[in-house]
């Protein structure tokens, strides 16, 4: 996102950012909690969980360096979710008043953020509707390919438990899962990192929910990428 801003957009934004490391599991975001800082990623995942019973919880989406984390600095208000870190890496804040305070000088960035919010939202709607009505191992291969998408790298860790999670499944269901997986030769699974090896095959396993959502960031994101040239 920050890559398509231009340069006066950039400087206005720019001496606010506080470079930092992003560490497997950092909250970004706590619910109900009014929202500190905005983030952008340079590298790494961040996932949005939602919880459920018993101490379980299911994502409802995922950022990557496509967008950022912070929608909710449009309203000033909270959100019933939380956002953490799933894959490792660095990205960019910036204060979340002070953020809303530049953000008037930057228009190609709000006019990016609402259509980012769009992109969001049907990310959101579509994973509700997969988590209902689609067997696992098909949102365990959707949930990969979402993953390898934003890391842009092959392999990227992860272990069984923090997928139960995101998946909203026991973990003995998810081992089941990516064991088939595994098994049709799609993936590599070994002390944590996940290796795809078969990409074509991955999207041919997933449910039609993966190319719904990646079609609609597409179409959105692009059109922001025109829009700010």
């Amino acid at each position: 996102m920050l890559n398509a801003l231009p340069e006066n957009e950039i400087a206005q934004l720019s001496s606010g950012f506080e470079e930092l490391d992003l560490p497997f599991k950092m909250d970004l975001i706590k619910p109900h909690q009014p929202l500190k800082y905005v983030y952008f990623l340079h590298r790494g995942v961040a996932s949005f969980v939602s919880p459920l019973e018993e101490g379980m919880t299911v994502e409802i989406a995922t950022v990557g360096p496509e967008g950022m984390i912070g929608l909710p600095v449009l309203t000033n208000g909270t959100v019933p979710y939380s956002g953490l870190i799933q894959v490792p890496g660095e990205g960019v804040r910036i204060r979340a008043d002070e953020f809303r305070h530049r953000l008037r000088s930057c228009p190609t960035l709000y006019q990016m953020m609402l259509r980012y919010m769009l992109a969001m939202m049907t990310q959101m709607a579509q994973n509700a509707a997969c988590n209902r009505a689609h067997p696992v191992d098909e949102r365990c291969a959707r949930w990969l390919l979402m993953t390898h998408d934003r890391v842009s790298e092959h392999s990227f860790p992860l272990t069984q438990e923090f997928l139960s999670q995101m998946l909203g499944v026991r973990r003995p269901t998810v081992s089941i899962a990516a064991s088939m997986l595994a098994r049709a030769g799609l993936i590599s699974y070994v002390r944590g990192q996940i290796t795809i090896l078969d990409r074509e095959g991955l999207e041919a396993a997933s449910c039609e929910c993966y190319s719904i959502i990646k079609r609609e960031f597409d179409r959105l994101l692009e059109s922001s990428d025109h829009g700010a040239k």
